[in-house]
């Protein structure tokens, strides 16, 4: 599965907005590379929400475990809800104890910065993990559109202008 594949994946759910930023653009150079996904149903990059995924291709300052800088590395991150991470990495977000291989490939894992708030990350995912990357995309999309929905349906503003 390569990050192309799972950007068209995303850009095809219903709502979403998938930034990819680039040289010349409003992002640090940092991002450049990456690509985040929003439901953001009017187009405009929500500003009072996180994104629900994410692919990084580098190295941050402080999320360092990947080892994503050599070439061809990259780590696509998903939040997901108690459940599905207790059903996938066998423990509650909060209560992350055990220690992991974060440079592994094609494993789901919490993720080595975000996992107490819920995300998941997978490093290359390949035949192992593709499927369940695809399905918790697509349930991290739906959720987004649930909490989206429910802030509209509450008179809460969706959007900072």
């Amino acid at each position: 599965m390569s990050m192309e594949q799972i950007i068209a994946t995303v850009r095809g759910l219903d709502g979403v907005l998938v930034l990819s930023p680039g040289p010349g653009g409003d992002f640090p150079e940092l991002a450049w590379g990456d690509a985040f996904f929003y439901y953001a149903p009017d187009g405009q990059v929500p500003t009072n929400v996180q994104p629900y995924g994410t692919i990084v291709t580098k190295n941050y300052p402080d999320d360092t475990a990947s080892h994503l800088d050599p070439p061809g590395r990259w780590r696509v991150n998903i939040h997901v809800d108690r459940t599905t991470f207790h059903e996938l990495t066998g423990e509650e977000p909060r209560g992350l104890s055990r220690p992991r291989d974060h440079a592994a490939a094609d494993t789901v894992l919490p993720h080595p910065v975000y996992g107490a708030q819920g995300w998941v990350c997978v490093v290359n995912p390949g035949e192992r993990t593709a499927d369940t990357v695809d399905r918790l995309l697509r349930a991290a999309h739906d959720a987004a559109c649930a909490r989206f929905e429910r802030r509209h349906e509450a008179g809460q503003p969706v959007q900072n202008d």
